[in-house]
């Protein structure tokens, strides 16, 4: 089972790194790190990065994951491209974060529930999905999952479905994954008002309208 973790330019490391944990250990999974330029793929922080094969090496993957990250003003238009043509063949096409700005951009979420990061929600719902506010949302063969830790949720939720039950909760247990976290500001529905506002500015939407316009039309014009 060929496993394809999608790589750009600004990602975020644990949205990438969560599913890959989960799924790393397992000697079905052959994981692949993908990306339009392949080499090493700075994260968002410009700290550490991972290295990636080329998208074009990976035409045909049974599972794609696609993470968030800082966007910046455009999208990678052959992600987009290449998202778009590997989702007719997948059994499952999931992602984490604002990893679904880039499904909705590729088409695949028109017209269905999916989550994103709260602070993104109406990019998304602007590229044709419906904003879902749950920490993992699963529609036919598509899984997406909310902001940055989620995607550990999202990856368990997958390895259910491929393995069964009695391996995810394995894998839960060999990871240690019962959070307990030392405050209640994980949401935008608890978090006080002044770090949400704080936190909305931290994360402005800087992706241009014009720019995500040109990215949708040109790779669905290509297909």
């Amino acid at each position: 089972m060929q496993v394809a973790l999608v790589l750009y330019p600004h990602f975020t490391m644990l949205d990438i790194v969560g599913p890959f944990q989960v799924l790393g250990d397992n000697p079905e999974c052959q994981i692949r790190f993908v990306a339009s330029s392949p080499g090493q793929i700075a994260d968002h922080t410009g700290h550490t990065g991972l290295v990636a094969s080329s998208l074009e090496e990976v035409p045909r993957p049974d599972v794609v994951v696609v993470p968030g990250g800082f966007h910046d003003t455009q999208l990678d238009r052959d992600v987009v491209r290449w998202l778009r043509d590997v989702h007719e063949t997948t059994t499952w096409t999931t992602s984490v974060c604002t990893g679904s700005i880039y499904l909705a951009a590729a088409g695949i979420l028109s017209g269905l529930d999916a989550t994103t990061h709260w602070a993104r929600k109406d990019r998304l719902e602007q590229l044709g999905a419906r904003y879902v506010p749950e920490r993992v949302v699963e529609r036919g063969k598509i899984i997406t999952a909310a902001g940055v830790s989620s995607g550990i949720d999202m990856g368990l939720v997958l390895v259910e479905r491929l393995f069964g039950r009695d391996y995810a909760e394995l894998v839960q247990l060999a990871i240690e994954y019962d959070p307990q976290p030392p405050f209640d500001a994980g949401s935008p529905t608890k978090a006080r008002k002044d770090i949400v506002d704080f936190a909305r500015v931290l994360m402005a939407d800087t992706l241009s309208d014009d720019a995500v316009a040109d990215v949708v039309a040109e790779t669905k014009g290509a297909h």
